[in-house]
């Protein structure tokens, strides 16, 4: 069973929708141990770093999902749930994450003379051979909404980039860790078919 993980915070339903059009069966929680007892977690967000941890540890769900990870059962965070998954954020201060992979999460440099957020379609291009990323071509578009980006302390975490006036991770996988910034719940058929890999896993 896959498990979406509801910490108040999270376009759950679309996460879950997209799911079952891949014929993969999804309950989205927020009991602990339902969390732990996950063949498949996903960690989505949306909104800001500092209060989306907050909730996590408020609700007693940081603790099952680093549990899950442990265990090695495959897992996925999409947007904020791969922000989260890092040291540290810069959002409204310095907030501490789950620190499941090394690095700092970012702001976009406002002086780039660019909109932010970073809204829309983008190219994602591959860095390593990721199993979520099987059947899909490098260079397809994926769905962009966020302020903030990933950047890893080690370069073999990162498994895609994309560029918005900077070049940046925009997927990172780590053992049984993998996790992206754009929405594959948005972002139609490729989006679908790297929700598919992962139901696989």
């Amino acid at each position: 069973m896959i498990v979406i993980v509801d910490y108040g915070m999270g376009n759950l339903r679309s996460v879950q929708k997209a799911f079952e059009k891949v014929g993969a069966s999804a309950v989205i929680s927020r009991d602990p141990d339902e969390i732990r007892k996950a063949e498949h977690l996903v960690l989505p967000g949306v909104g800001a770093f500092p209060q989306c941890m907050k909730n996590l540890t408020g609700l007693g769900l940081a603790e099952p999902v680093l549990e899950v990870v442990r265990s090695g059962r495959p897992f996925l965070g999409i947007c904020l749930g791969l922000q989260l998954l890092f040291d540290e954020s810069e959002e409204f201060g310095v907030h501490q994450g789950l620190k499941l992979v090394p690095g700092r999460v970012r702001g976009f440099d406002k002086d780039m003379g660019l909109k932010i957020p970073h809204m829309g379609w983008n190219e994602v291009w591959f860095r390593k051979d990721v199993p979520i990323f099987r059947g899909i071509e490098d260079g397809s578009y994926f769905y962009f909404v966020h302020s903030y980006y990933v950047d890893p302390t080690d370069e073999a975490d990162v498994a895609a980039e994309t560029d918005y006036g900077i070049k940046f991770a925009c997927a990172v996988q780590r053992d049984n860790v993998f996790a992206t910034q754009f929405h594959p719940e948005k972002s139609q058929a490729k989006g679908l078919e790297l929700l598919r890999n992962f139901a696989a896993l």
